[in-house]
């Protein structure tokens, strides 16, 4: 049943959404652990975050995967960190303690800023 704004129609579509990322990212999810383990591990930054998008041409992390239709990669993937998006004003340094606070174990959830269709979101996988 729904309510008056449609908050459960709202909450299913999250998921669906959700689900949908996760399934497509899903051939890439060793790679992403490995890189997570490098920057990790060398010290880089204790904050990973990877970038999803469809975008040609984005100037935020390293690539790792480029979108092909082609080849049924629905998504780029770079690696950045929370200093580059700070830096770069991403996330405003005001604001990173916040961050900090939801951000979850980086080796055990993948942190993602999806941009799709004009809109930026951070969610974790």
């Amino acid at each position: 049943m729904e309510n008056k704004n449609g908050t459960k129609k709202s909450l299913e579509e999250t998921k669906k959404k959700y689900l949908d990322l996760e399934e497509s990212l899903k051939p890439h999810f060793d790679l992403m652990r490995k890189t997570t383990e490098t920057v990790l591990d060398q010290e880089v930054s204790s904050y990973p975050i990877f970038v999803i998008h469809q975008a040609e041409d984005i100037q935020l992390g390293i690539p790792l995967v480029e979108y092909s239709e082609e080849r049924n990669i629905p998504w780029s993937i770079n690696i950045s960190t929370l200093e580059e998006f700070t830096a770069k004003k991403v996330i405003d340094i005001a604001r990173v303690d916040r961050f900090q606070k939801v951000y979850k174990d980086p080796r055990q959830h993948f942190c993602l800023f999806l941009l799709k269709n004009e809109e930026a979101n951070f969610v974790f996988l």
